[in-house]
């Protein structure tokens, strides 16, 4: 049965064309639940971008531009409380330098103010996710090695907002970048999943590793667990709370041969849910999405159900997706007429059941006009469908 998304697909665009690519937090919804948070991006020569701007689902515009004091793209976007959100780390161009540096949006100022103690170490495609006691953890991610070459890092560090100071967090058990957090627990407990490790060639295997960050650990023990094993190692995938214990993984570009012996060559269509129990949680199959996917996103609309939007395949990258699915009660639906402009590496996020798409890559290669990246400026709003 197929889904009909609300009749109202259109947004206004975005100030300019951007793509949030390699990271799986380009919006965030701030406190009250009725406004966004964009920050940001790379523009078509993949130089980071300085522009920052708020829509609000109420009203359906963007406010003015809110521009970042240094522009950065594949950093992390975390919501406060108080409308408040704090952006850190990422790259200011493409193989540049990682960024040590963070800012704070304060609603009450209408502006980015800069972080004046910097991270402990400079990195890019981690994660960052605010903690029930109020703190931010920051982990993994990517930095230069000696001689110019990526690598990833196991280091995590923990941000005060209200003493605007950072602390080391423990080593996480394997070295990630481009992998997804998500807090659970009331959270207490964070689950980092997949990822993957630059090796120098350029194809960098990706992890189907995972762990378990747990803040209320005992002073002077490590907070990080290894978590049971994805069935699949993923990166470029999306994973979503279904629950305060439960959590949705989809797609992922690692391609290569199944545990059952057929090839996968594009991007992966299997979906896993973690159950938080015990020690390690545990994973089990979900139903396979209709077709494979990465560099979409997933997010979550209320009563364990999931939309995931867009997306491309791992080998070409040449044109977005227009395919909009909705997860629920352990079943995929596609949601009709889909996307009006299909994209990869956007920003998305949902308002309650209001789903807001932003930017993204819409067109490479043989597909764009030009055989390069056409990145788009539009937005699209849309209810979840029923």
């Amino acid at each position: 049965m197929t889904s009909v998304l609300a009749a109202d697909p259109t947004a206004p665009p975005y100030a300019v064309a951007v793509t949030w690519a390699g990271q799986h937090d380009a919006a965030v919804l701030l406190e009250g639940g009725k406004k966004a948070l964009l920050a940001g991006g790379a523009d078509e020569a993949f130089a980071g971008v300085k522009h920052s701007a708020v829509f609000d689902f109420d009203t359906g515009k963007w406010s003015d531009p809110l521009p970042l004091g240094t522009a950065r793209q594949s950093h992390a976007l975390t919501p406060l409380a108080g409308g408040k959100a704090l952006i850190t780390g990422g790259i200011s161009a493409a193989g540049g330098a990682a960024l040590a540096t963070a800012e704070l949006y304060d609603p009450a100022e209408g502006k980015w103010l800069p972080v004046e103690k910097p991270m402990k170490a400079g990195r890019w495609g981690h994660s960052a996710v605010a903690l029930s006691n109020g703190k931010v953890l920051v982990a993994g991610g990517s930095t230069l090695r000696p001689g110019g070459k990526a690598m990833a890092l196991r280091s995590a560090e923990l941000f005060d907002p209200d003493a605007m100071t950072w602390e080391t967090a423990g080593d996480m058990t394997d070295a990630r970048t481009g992998h997804v957090a998500v807090v659970l627990s009331g959270g207490k407990k964070v689950l980092v999943c997949g990822g993957s490790v630059p090796v120098g060639t350029g194809d960098d295997p990706a992890l189907a590793f995972c762990e378990i960050y747990d803040s209320t650990a005992a002073a002077g023990t490590n907070p990080w667990t290894p978590a049971a094993t994805m069935r699949f190692p993923r990166s470029g995938h999306t994973a979503t709370a279904l629950s305060d214990t439960t959590v949705l993984v989809t797609g992922g570009k690692a391609p290569g041969v199944t545990a059952e012996g057929a090839f996968d060559p594009f991007a992966r269509d299997t979906t896993e849910i973690f159950e938080l129990t015990g020690t390690t949680g545990a994973w089990r199959d979900a139903e396979p999405m209709p077709g494979g996917r990465a560099f979409h996103r997933a997010v979550a609309v209320g009563g364990g159900r999931v939309v995931v939007t867009g997306g491309a395949d791992d080998v070409t990258n040449e044109a977005g997706y227009r395919s909009v699915l909705r997860y629920e009660a352990g079943a995929w639906k596609p949601v009709a007429p889909g996307l009006a402009e299909g994209r990869w590496g956007f920003a998305a996020v949902a308002s309650g059941s209001t789903v807001l798409v932003v930017g993204g890559i819409a067109r490479t290669g043989l597909a764009a006009a030009a055989q390069k990246a056409e990145l788009t400026a539009t937005a699209e709003k849309f209810g979840s469908g029923s």
